[in-house]
């Protein structure tokens, strides 16, 4: 069973976070504040983190950061009451895997801790299996049933994003800053290229096919013929 350290100092809501991941099978454990979670990281196995911003102390960006800098690579979900491109500028400089805005969606949360897990355990394997299409991270190759493939780097990414969460809805923007970075000025027609490029590669794979949600963005499916 995955265990999940919840930090966040409002009583009531790191409650209502830990109950919530235990009826969805986890094991939850809670932290009052930052300095806290550091002591139960020393002695607890903990397969993710999820963490308010603002607390008294080392804020939620600090606690990452000092992971980060000690070499702690373990996936976290940061939850603040900020949303703007800033603050998530910070987040994920600081080393934040993903980032969710006040108030929260608890089955989102759900879907979120699920979906990094899983990313999690592939990166680690670096490997990622969707039916029978295999993506192998270190060498951006692509095998499926038409024989194996090495992809451009931003090509194999971006389908690695994509499959990593299969039938979740990514903006262009979410996409953007993922794969080519906040600070890089891409024009979406860049975007639309590289979606364009994998759909021609994979017309006739049988597991997945990229959808265009009209208004929003892309999202990977599952594919029917």
């Amino acid at each position: 069973m995955f265990r999940i350290l919840v930090v966040e100092d409002d009583r009531d809501l790191r409650e209502l976070f830990c109950r919530t991941l235990v009826k969805n099978s986890f094991n939850a454990i809670g932290a009052e504040n930052a300095d806290k979670a550091l002591e139960l990281l020393e002695t607890e196995y903990i397969d993710l983190i999820i963490s308010d911003v603002m607390m008294a102390g080392m804020n939620g960006f600090e606690l990452i950061k000092e992971l980060r800098e000690a070499g702690n690579d373990i996936p976290v979900i940061i939850i603040t009451a900020k949303g703007d491109i800033s603050d998530k500028r910070t987040g994920f400089g600081s080393g934040a895997d993903d980032y969710m805005v006040k108030p929260v969606d608890l089955n989102e949360m759900i879907m979120r801790v699920t979906a990094l897990l899983r990313r999690a355990k592939s990166a680690s394997e670096k490997r990622l299996t969707f039916g029978s299409t295999v993506l192998e991270y270190n060498t951006w190759t692509v095998t499926d049933a038409s024989g194996s493939q090495i992809l451009p780097q931003k090509e194999f990414m971006l389908l690695y994003k994509l499959l990593s969460y299969p039938g979740q809805i990514f903006t262009r923007q979410q996409i953007l800053d993922d794969i080519w970075g906040i600070e890089e000025v891409v024009d979406s027609h860049t975007l639309d290229v590289h979606i364009s490029r994998l759909r021609e590669r994979f017309r006739s794979n049988p597991d997945f096919k990229i959808v265009t949600i009209r208004g929003l963005g892309y999202r990977a499916v599952k594919n029917d013929k």
